[in-house]
């Protein structure tokens, strides 16, 4: 299994995480990062099997109490 870095700040992390960065930074086990990120309104782009998150829209999602933001809403209406 691939070991991930601790990062100690935002400016640290990639621009593009995936379900293992989720896992540790919010400190969760693997199967609460794959619930998570199959939430609806979780801002995860699939291609595939892949799954990845844009970090500044995680982090707007984390910030906005883990609900979608209204333009989401509205893509999604």
């Amino acid at each position: 299994m691939k070991e991930k870095t601790k990062w100690n700040d935002y400016d640290a992390l990639p621009l593009i995480l995936d379900v293992m960065d989720i896992q540790h930074i919010m400190g969760i086990s693997r199967a609460s990062a794959y619930e998570l990120v199959h939430t609806p309104g979780f801002p995860a782009v699939r291609s595939g099997r892949l799954i990845k998150i844009s970090k500044k829209a995680f982090f707007n999602w984390l910030d906005s109490g883990g609900t979608p933001h209204e333009n989401e809403k509205e893509r999604t209406a």
